[in-house]
This record gives C-alpha cells, structure tokens and sequence, in this order.
C-alpha cells in the first residue's frame, strides 16, 4: 500500500493506493464514508499513471470528500445513556440501561426499547454489552439472508464462509479466497440496505473487480441499489461513533 496526496486547488487530499492482481487496465477510485479515499491499481502501474488518473477525477473527488467531511462534522459521541437511541434493522429503539446488583444478563429488545443491565454502570460495561448484541444478531440475520440469497443468485452454488469484522470504512468485503467479511454495525441499517451489500459481496465470487460485468450484476439482482448506496453512505456516524 502506498500514500500519494491529491492537490485541487487549495485542497490537498490524501489517498492510499492497493494493488489488485484482478484489474487489468484502469484505476479505481473510492472515497469511503468517513471521507477518507482509496485506490485501487493493477499491478505495475506506475506512480505516474495512478497520479493522472486520480488527478483526472480531482472534481469527482473533493466533491465527495466534501460531503463526507460534512456529515461527519456533525457526529456526536455516544455516551451509552438511557434515552439515547440505538438502531436495529432500520428501526430507531430508546436505550434502557438498567442497574442490576447480580451478573447481568444479556442485552434484549422490548418493545420499542434496548435493554442493557450493567452491574458497573461503566461507560466501557454498557458500551461492549450492546457491541456484544449488535454481533450475536448480527451473525444471525446476516447468516439467514446469506443463506436466502444464495439460493436466489444463479452464480453462488453455495453459502460461502461467512464472518464478522468490525471495519472502520467498510461495509463488507470478499477475499480472494471467496470469505465473506461484514461489518457487524451493518444489522443497524434498513432491511433493502443490508441486502445491498450482501448481493454486492456475493458478486464478488463471480468478478473479482468493480468492472462494467460487476456492476450488470448488481443492477440485475440488487434492484434499486443506488439509493440503498446513498443511505449506508449517509450512516456514517454510526460507524464512526461506536
């Protein structure tokens, strides 16, 4: 991986550039939720070229780190704090930190709550109980719809290994070796969202590369994607606040 810095007029942006043995030809360009930029290059491209094809799209670029750096300026921290609100497959839910005397039990959803019991009543208690409950369901459900989804995609003969990763600018991602890796935080956004990465994840097995056959399969099995994109890209203070 290597460092270069992006100058547009008075901007100066740093990105970091992998490369990928699956691409061929072009660069790739991605500007991650929180603003920060990552390129993707085929092996042997030299500094030279990486630097005018960043530069090519200079515009494209600080107009989306922009947008980025905006939202993000508004980020509160957590403080873990009953009346906080948490989210859950879209779903807005109040946080009830609850003081108990014995072993606390396991965090649980009751009807428009989240419930966590902490016998410490520590910021960094409450903070890994609910962390611990984001995994367990997020495991589960993004496990079942691994499952669903594979018998609908004609290319995925059958589930691939799946885990969890929590991940700073990344929803999810593929190895080369065909692993499934998803952001646990990724169970807090809407239903349609989370099969939007999953699909996208899933396509992997079949392209390796973001190319034009990518995205034709994510345009024929992830339906309106785009605004699936543009609201997992609008959470980003939920990645960054946790």
């Amino acid at each position: 991986m290597t460092a270069f810095m992006l100058a547009y007029g008075a901007d100066r942006i740093p990105y970091r550039v992998t490369y990928d043995e699956n691409r061929r030809s072009r660069v790739a360009i991605h500007v991650n939720p929180d603003g920060t930029v990552a390129v993707d290059a085929p092996p042997g491209f030299s500094d030279e070229s990486i630097k005018a094809a960043v530069q090519k799209r200079a515009r494209w670029v600080v107009g989306h780190v922009s947008e980025a750096r905006e939202r993000y300026a508004h980020v509160r921290p957590r403080e873990y704090v009953s009346g906080e609100q948490v989210l859950y497959l879209g779903r807005r839910y109040m946080l009830k930190v609850m003081s108990v005397d014995g072993k606390p039990g396991p965090a649980r959803l009751r009807g428009n709550r989240l419930e966590v019991e902490t016998a410490t009543g520590s910021t960094d208690d409450i903070k890994g109980r609910l962390r611990a409950w984001y995994r367990v369901r997020g495991r589960d459900y993004l496990s079942r719809r691994i499952d669903a989804l594979t018998k609908s995609l004609p290319w995925v003969d059958a589930p691939p290994p799946f885990r969890l990763l929590e991940m700073s600018r990344q929803w999810g991602s593929c190895s080369p070796s065909g692993e499934v890796i998803i952001n646990p935080h990724l169970v807090k956004a809407p239903r349609n969202c989370i099969d939007y990465v999953l699909i996208h994840e899933l396509a992997h097995l079949k392209h390796h590369d973001h190319g034009t056959e990518f995205w034709r399969l994510i345009d024929t099995h992830a339906g309106d994607w785009r605004s699936s994109k543009r609201y997992l890209d609008s959470l980003v203070e939920v990645l960054l606040t946790e």
